[in-house]
């Protein structure tokens, strides 16, 4: 029996209760900022956009900074917290979330979402992930130019709410799983790169060939 297993005997012998988001957390609408507001250093802060290209399942720093004399202008991320990207170009993307684990808080955009809870952050960041939430998000985005959802809409989703230990766990096998296939779709793309490499080399090698001369 695994370790998971085991804990779900002693903590949960008779099932995990689901409940919606907006019972055990509350989801809280970042305030606007722009690229113009960026500044070298000073106030971490974190755009709906950098959520896909910059992040993954969590951070504990910012690629972008802001005056801290707009902090008061600004609704701030604290540690644990998820940030929510609650627009995006598709479905599929759009709710992507990040555990914000700094020490300091961040600044969050206005179309993001901080979700204060009572997770393990970690396991509130992989939730989001699921096919469980994916199923039910699409149920409650809204679609036009680009695809929108409400943290209205986010805090009617039903999610399992095991014990904190149980989640801690869970948050343990998933993070090494995580890991090995990062270090895999790496060793991937160094033997692709040297496939191309001696692909090319072949290719140029038995595509060149000396021109005879014309005889006078």
């Amino acid at each position: 029996m695994s370790r998971i297993d085991e804990l779900f005997k002693q903590h949960c012998p008779n099932g995990v209760e689901h409940r919606p988001l907006g019972e055990v957390g509350e989801f809280i609408r970042g305030r606007r900022f722009t690229k113009n507001d960026y500044v070298e250093s000073g106030l971490g802060c974190i755009h709906y956009g950098q959520i896909y290209t910059d992040y993954d399942t969590a951070a504990d720093s910012t690629v972008a900074f802001l005056n801290p004399d707009l902090r008061g202008s600004l609704r701030l991320a604290r540690k644990n917290d998820l940030v929510i990207a609650a627009t995006g170009e598709n479905i599929e993307d759009v709710c992507k979330a990040v555990a914000w684990l700094g020490e300091e808080e961040v600044a969050v955009h206005d179309d993001c979402y901080i979700y204060r809870h009572s997770f393990d952050p970690m396991f509130a960041s992989y939730l989001f992930q699921s096919s469980t939430f994916q199923e039910q998000k699409a149920r409650y985005v809204s679609e036009s130019k680009v695809v929108r959802v409400s943290g209205v809409n986010m805090s009617k989703i039903r999610v399992p709410v095991p014990p904190l230990e149980v989640q801690q766990e869970i948050v343990k096998v998933l993070t090494l799983m995580a890991s090995l296939k990062a270090e895999l779709e790496a060793e991937l793309r160094a033997e692709l790169e040297a496939r191309q490499r001696q692909y090319v080399h072949y290719r140029d090698a038995l595509l060149t060939f000396p021109e005879t001369e014309r005889v006078k």
